[in-house]
């Protein structure tokens, strides 16, 4: 069996990598916002999945995508974190 935090971290991983996809002016448009959902790991856990999209800074300027990946309410604090930044396009 995987460990437990790799399990965790490689969920938020590909999690993260699918919520940058999102196109700014898109996401612009509902910021902040955010989502979760129950799934599986990689290694088969029963996990939850949250992802938020927060202004990094200002309202206007670059999104933040934060992902949470953890095994249930109880465990929130044990989960894997992760998070990155959908650039303001140029103007």
């Amino acid at each position: 069996m995987t460990d437990l935090k790799d399990d965790l971290a490689a969920m938020a991983a590909d999690e993260l990598e699918r919520g940058l996809t999102l196109k700014w002016r898109e996401l612009a448009k509902i910021v902040p916002w955010g989502d979760s959902y129950d799934g599986f790991s990689p290694a088969g856990r029963q996990v939850t999945v949250e992802r938020n999209y927060l202004w990094a800074v200002a309202e206007g300027g670059d999104i933040l995508c934060e992902v949470v990946v953890y095994g249930g309410q109880t465990r929130w604090d044990d989960g894997a974190r992760v998070g990155g930044v959908i650039p303001r396009p140029a103007t």
